[in-house]
């Protein structure tokens, strides 16, 4: 048995612009435009997931700092911001560290690759990346160096045992 996921990233937002913490907010225009120009190039699948109506593909939550920048947050809080940057495991704002996140996906992967079929899921940037980790069978470690653009596309195939040791 054989599995597809086609990983989609969303479109772009303020939050991405700015480089800050997204905080739910809508597409910006330039969003827009690109997903408009998306429309009819993607693969037909049996499954379509979006996030946040999937609850396991949402955003990492990033707690105190949602809505922020990146660069607001390393002036009020440098040290908080340094261990966040370089410990996956760290969470200073009070939501998810990037190795949680990474469980959680992971978790949702190994039970979608025990099936058959494929699947499009609609997510975040966040998300994407701990999905390439993981099929990398890569730690939490590689997580930031692992970009992911606004409409960003992967495609993963797996079967039962997939992400495993």
């Amino acid at each position: 048995m054989t599995t597809r996921l086609h990983l989609l990233c969303s479109a772009s937002t303020s939050s991405v612009s700015s480089i800050a913490f997204a905080a739910n907010e809508p597409l910006d225009t330039r969003g827009r435009e690109s997903l408009s120009r998306l429309s009819g190039r993607l693969p037909s699948c049996e499954i379509v997931l979006r996030s946040p109506a999937e609850p396991l593909l949402r955003d990492c939550d990033f707690g105190r700092w949602a809505g922020r920048s990146l660069a607001e947050v390393q002036a009020q809080a440098p040290e908080a911001a340094a261990d966040w940057l370089q410990n996956p495991r760290a969470a200073p704002h009070g939501g998810e560290s990037f190795a949680d996140v990474m469980a959680r996906v992971g978790g949702w992967m190994d039970s979608l690759f025990a099936s058959n079929g494929s699947v499009l899921a609609i997510t975040h940037p966040s998300v994407i990346r701990a999905a390439i980790a993981h099929a990398l069978g890569a730690g939490a470690e590689t997580f930031r160096h692992i970009d992911v653009a606004p409409l960003t596309r992967a495609k993963l195939s797996g079967g039962e045992g997939f992400g495993r040791s």
